[in-house]
């Protein structure tokens, strides 16, 4: 299956590796410097069972898109109405669109913005870029998609590249455990520059995150969505499978780059006033990063 990738970032570039390494056609949509690691060397695949060098397509503008049947849509949230009309284009009438972005609500903004099919993805991978054209790969690895009429036929393209994926009938819920975890981990992570397993061990962080958790699972209830599993059992145990993992926010700022704070914390605390919910610790952490975010990166 012809692949494109739009904001080939560590995320974009990990699953589009691993596509491109299974023998599908896989073109990146990113900065020059990236792309000009790409074409000169291929995609450095630095994983923890692999290392290779990929070859794949490459180019800086969103006509790499053109002529590809799946496209996986992976810019940040802040993001997602620009580059969906920079796309909409080279977007063929049966185009697939798989959202591998964080937040809740990118698939559903993208669906209005470009009326093409979208699939909402959740995306448990712990990945950062090491340099042009080199992907590291620290943990994890698989998704989860929602139910549409093309699941299947991207399900089998996944999982013949070797990457874990399920089809769910709740999407909405594992995109609500995936922003609790992100709410949990993300502001701390980059307000303290820690990874996870360091950040963890702070005094009094865990019961920081509990109550982070307590507020988010508050809001998603008073929305009417069906969380799946023990959330507050379970969001400990992210720090123990990637303790070296720093979160995206961390990574976007200490590059000087805006974050996508405002689609995690700052979300719960819009979500949270329109239903009547309280959030202060949402709100605070969102309230620090926006405050480092507009500082340089010391």
């Amino acid at each position: 299956m012809r692949v494109a990738v739009m904001g080939a970032g560590a995320v974009g570039c990990y699953y589009g590796g691993m596509l491109a390494r299974d023998g599908n056609p896989v073109t990146l949509v990113g900065r020059p410097q990236h792309v000009e690691a790409v074409h000169r060397d291929g995609l450095y695949l630095d994983t923890q069972s692999f290392q290779a060098h990929v070859p794949m397509g490459a180019n800086t503008e969103p006509v790499g898109v053109d002529g590809a049947r799946l496209v996986l849509f992976c810019v940040k949230s802040t993001d997602t109405e620009t580059a969906a009309r920079q796309i909409a284009p080279y977007l063929g009438k049966d185009t697939i669109l798989l959202s591998l972005q964080n937040g809740v609500d990118n698939a559903e903004r993208l669906q209005a913005a470009l009326q093409h099919e979208v699939i909402p993805a959740v995306v448990y991978v712990a990945t950062e870029m090491a340099g042009p054209g080199h992907v590291k790969h620290h943990g994890r690895g698989d998704l989860v998609i929602g139910a549409t009429a093309s699941s299947d036929e991207v399900a089998a393209l996944f999982k013949a590249a070797g990457v874990p994926i399920t089809i769910s009938d709740n999407v909405a819920g594992e995109l609500w455990v995936k922003l609790v975890v992100n709410c949990a981990y993300n502001a701390i992570s980059a307000i303290s520059r820690l990874p996870y397993g360091t950040m963890v061990a702070g005094e009094s962080v865990a019961a920081v995150m509990d109550d982070v958790v307590i507020e988010c699972l508050a809001v998603a209830a008073a929305a009417g969505v069906r969380v799946p599993g023990d959330v507050r059992a379970s969001v400990p145990n992210i720090a123990r499978a990637m303790p070296a993992q720093y979160s995206s926010t961390a990574q976007d700022l200490m590059r000087g780059k805006p974050t996508e704070i405002d689609h995690l914390n700052g979300y719960i605390v819009r979500k949270g006033e329109s239903l009547g919910i309280a959030t202060p610790v949402n709100r605070v952490l969102h309230s620090l990063v926006k405050l480092l975010e507009s500082k340089a990166p010391s």
